[in-house]
């Protein structure tokens, strides 16, 4: 019997719910709950087959469904009034656990000023406050959660306080009134280079207040998260007939859609990149997740991370940025070493020609903090670790396993010079074969593992538009 993941046409794995996830392993028992809770009861419906099921287009059976889940799963005690954005706590544990991966990673370093325990920021939390209930109830992480509507800001202030174990480590944060009391404070942004964010067109010029101002200046925060507005209207909010989790247009709206608002937090990040670990954000559409990892590479993040979410009929995706300096990226390599690579683009349009690839791969390459030489007669891009990095992935990394008097033998043996090539060959029209050789053999390791994440970046950015 086949077993193992769904895979996509194109032969790619198709995403699946977080391995972590309390649902993973079997979906919520819809006649079980509706038996342990008669509230649930009304609304669920059992086929002649036997099978449970609840009607998702309606409001009061998602909100009933999300109440019964939180307090069965999390004895966390729960409620919003109608009309509030309601979640799905599958889909929402989904987002918690990606930043556990993310924390958990050695792709950056904690910040200095971190304490012990983990510290997040969500930017519009809304009355149902799910993430910072979930991460405290699940992690026991602590939270600021922010908005800016009296509603919200009220629920958001009840679901706390009806969970007096979680009172401690979840603080609910007026962005208005934050902004207003920091409006006489001298905040000086750190300028960004001309161009680098380009504004989204029709976007309203009175930006809400999402992270400057609302941050105090003494504070720090392992991650910031996001449910941003993904609408440019309400009425493009309401075009999913198969769903119904309400949502005010506060939460669902804003001038330019995610696009402008998740721009709006790039932006108030190149202020704060010291004082935070990680950005975040979903995405609802990919092509504007390609539009935002090239925003935060330009914005000078150090680190870009995507990944897609299992939400039901709805697709998702999770961006992640960060301005540390990726210690770990050139240190550790879990990927088997190897002194040559390759992999083929096919399906390319005409717009991912054999040159402007040869261009984003400088763009990856410069993004992660190394110096490119670009050669356009051979199609060539030559990558040089500094003496600093090659020191670091040899004493400190898995590119090379000894003792310490043995790791100073290998540096002074080091090759200097150039590190790896990367080559662009066109085979046929709209097909690219990418090939990578390593010239510092030290550094196998870091090679192979950087490889791959160029592999990743460049199958996003080109083969996106063509699935």
């Amino acid at each position: 019997m086949g077993g193992g993941r769904k895979r996509r046409r194109d032969g790619s794995e198709a995403p699946s719910i977080h391995p972590r996830n309390r649902y993973a392993a079997a979906a919520p028992d819809f006649a079980a709950l509706a038996e342990l809770y008669p509230s649930f009861r009304p609304y669920v419906s059992v086929s002649e087959r036997g099978r449970a099921s609840v009607d998702f287009t309606d409001f009061s059976a998602t909100r009933e469904l999300t109440r019964v889940l939180l307090l069965h799963d999390h004895g966390v005690n729960w409620w919003i009034p109608d009309g509030q954005l309601c979640p799905t706590v599958p889909n929402r544990s989904n987002y918690i656990h990606w930043i556990e991966d993310l924390l958990s990673s050695n792709l950056t370093p904690p910040i200095s000023s971190s304490s012990g325990r983990v510290r997040g920021f969500d930017i519009g939390t809304g009355a149902n406050c799910i993430y910072p209930l979930l991460g405290a109830s699940l992690l026991g992480w602590s939270f600021v959660g922010s908005d800016v509507t009296d509603v919200a800001l009220e629920w958001a202030k009840k679901n706390v306080e009806n969970n007096p174990h979680l009172t401690e480590l979840i603080e609910i944060r007026n962005a208005n009134a934050a902004s207003l009391s920091s409006e006489s404070e001298a905040i000086v942004r750190e300028p960004i280079r001309e161009n680098v964010l380009e504004p989204v067109e029709d976007a309203a010029m009175q930006k809400p207040p999402v992270l400057v101002c609302v941050v105090k200046e003494s504070e720090s925060f392992d991650f910031c998260m996001c449910n941003p507005p993904f609408f440019e209207s309400i009425e493009e909010a309401g075009l999913n007939p198969k769903t119904s989790c309400g949502g005010t247009a506060e939460e669902m709206v804003c001038p330019g859609g995610e696009l402008a608002f998740v721009t709006h937090i790039i932006e108030d990040s190149v202020s704060l990149k010291n004082s935070f670990r990680w950005f975040t954000s979903m995405v609802g559409r990919k092509a504007n997740l390609k539009l935002l990892m090239s925003k935060a590479r330009k914005a000078g993040a150090s680190v870009v991370k995507t990944t897609e979410f299992v939400q039901g009929q709805t697709a998702r995706w999770g961006l992640a940025w960060s301005f540390i300096a990726p210690r770990n990226k050139v240190l550790r390599s879990t990927t088997p070493a190897k002194n040559h690579h390759s992999f083929m683009l096919q399906g390319l349009r005409r717009e991912h020609g054999a040159f402007q690839v040869l261009k984003s791969i400088e763009a990856f390459f410069l993004a992660s903090k190394l110096s490119c030489k670009i050669d356009t007669l051979s199609f060539s891009v030559d990558v040089t670790l500094s003496d600093e990095q090659t020191e670091a992935a040899i004493l400190h990394g898995d590119d090379y396993a000894g003792s310490l008097e043995e790791s100073s033998a290998k540096l002074q043996s080091v090759v200097k010079g150039v590190s790896f090539c990367i080559t662009v060959f066109e085979q046929i029209p709209g097909t690219l074969l990418i090939k990578g050789s390593l010239l510092n053999k030290a550094l196998s390791g870091t090679f192979s593992s950087l490889f791959s994440e160029l592999e990743d970046a460049l199958r996003m950015e080109c083969l996106s538009k063509t699935r």
